[in-house]
C-alpha cells in the first residue's frame, strides 16, 4: 500500500487520493447504514409475528 501511497505523492496526484479515501468512507458508511436497515426490518417483521399471533390467541374472545 505503501508503494502506492509513494506513487501518488510523487506525482503530485493529490486530488486522486483524496477522491479515493472519500469514495472508500462512503462506501463503508453506505454498507453500514444498509446493515442497519436490514437488522431494523428484522425486527420489525419479529414484532409483527409475535402481534400476529396474539391477536390470533386473543382476537376470538369478543
Amino acid at each position: 500500500m505503501s508503494d502506492i501511497l509513494d506513487a501518488i505523492l510523487q506525482r503530485g496526484d493529490l486530488a486522486h487520493l483524496a477522491l479515493f479515501l472519500w469514495a472508500c468512507a462512503a462506501t463503508a458508511q453506505a454498507h453500514l447504514a444498509m446493515r442497519e436497515v436490514s437488522e431494523a426490518t428484522r425486527r420489525i417483521d419479529a414484532f409483527v409475528r409475535e402481534l400476529a399471533r396474539f391477536n390470533r390467541r386473543c382476537g376470538n374472545d369478543t
